[in-house]
């Protein structure tokens, strides 16, 4: 599968708003509006994990090599990942959101 055909829009299954695709040349991997996520790669944008849980967004954090990241602990099996913060041209993070996860 190529990159751009794993870089699609999605509907969220938390908020139920249609997140578009990112045009910067990264994935998509959570929702814009009330970041949560859903369980589904074991590498970033391979979509092979099996899980499928959401994805609950618990914290943000800073990598000094990605940047800012949210963390996010699935409700289903429990795993954590952080995702980069999405900060694109289309649809970028809820800066109001990501606040609440910092403090």
């Amino acid at each position: 599968m190529s990159r751009i055909q794993e870089n699609t829009g999605f509907i969220c299954e938390w908020c139920g708003a249609e997140v578009l695709p990112l045009n910067n040349g990264s994935y998509r991997n959570h929702c814009p509006f009330c970041l949560h996520s859903k369980h589904v790669d074991v590498l970033p944008g391979d979509r092979k994990n099996q899980c499928r849980g959401l994805m609950q967004p618990l914290t943000v954090r800073h990598n000094p090599k990605k940047g800012w990241q949210i963390v996010h602990r699935c409700i289903t099996c429990g795993a954590e990942q952080a995702n980069i913060i999405a900060d694109a041209d289309v649809q970028p993070d809820d800066i109001g959101q990501l606040t609440r996860l910092s403090g």
